[in-house]
């Protein structure tokens, strides 16, 4: 009996490393998926015929220019991608609903990530002719990571978007200039570094569209793996 409960116990500190440890809203890992967003941001619109990946609102905003013009082809190759995103966030819902708290081993978000770096390395090797392929798997990608990473130490945050950041940043900072609290201070400070970190994910792509065209989209798988890896490190940290 005493056996059977030292067991259980064992199984739960062992599961508790494995998933409260995880750090899936941390400022290194915000940082790295804000890198793979901006990468992939710039990936489809420089080079995949200016189409965003991220930002739907644009994508919808040109699909009803194209409507409004009667220019039904042009529409479709920013609808899919719309709904390839709403594909993604639905897809991070139902891995969740079917993995959360099923597995010792990988956590759920982990699973998600996998997928995405298979997705956008099977992107690298799309010719432009499939662009509306290529783009549509970016954007599915997106929808995952929107969803599936939303909160860094607490705060609502997006990793592959800058508007909602942008709103939250300035309404902490502002609210720091009243309050002088640490606790405005750095939720403003984790904000603008995720969207430093969105910027400079876009100027890798653009760079790296420059040297390796097609490939470029492989630093976003890269950013993913080593995130994926970072979720089993047990790690607690601190406030700046």
């Amino acid at each position: 009996m005493g056996q059977n409960r030292r067991e259980a116990a064992r199984r739960r500190v062992k599961k508790s490393l494995t998933f409260q440890g995880q750090v899936s809203d941390t400022v290194r890992l915000g940082i790295l998926l804000a890198l793979s967003g901006g990468l992939m941001d710039a990936y489809s619109y420089l080079y995949r015929g200016e189409v965003f990946a991220n930002a739907q609102t644009g994508n919808i905003l040109l699909l009803s220019a194209c409507l409004s013009q009667g220019r039904w082809a042009a529409a479709v190759q920013y609808a899919v991608p719309v709904a390839a995103f709403a594909t993604g966030i639905l897809t991070a819902f139902l891995i969740r609903q079917r993995f959360q708290n099923r597995s010792e081993r990988i956590h759920w978000r982990q699973m998600g990530v996998l997928g995405e770096i298979l997705v956008l390395t099977a992107v690298a090797f799309l010719p432009h002719q499939v662009d509306l392929l290529a783009n549509s798997l970016i954007s599915l990608a997106c929808g995952y990571q929107v969803e599936a990473f939303r909160k860094i130490h607490g705060n609502a945050i997006a990793t592959t978007m800058c508007i909602g950041n942008l709103r939250a940043g300035l309404h902490a900072a502002a609210a720091y200039a009243f309050s002088k609290q640490r606790a405005d201070r750095n939720r403003a400070v984790t904000y603008f570094i995720v969207i430093l970190a969105f910027a400079l994910g876009a100027v890798l792509g653009n760079l790296a569209i420059q040297r390796w065209q097609n490939l470029a989209i492989l630093g976003s798988s890269l950013l993913l793996l080593v995130c994926f890896g970072l979720m089993f490190v047990r790690s607690r940290e601190e406030e700046a």
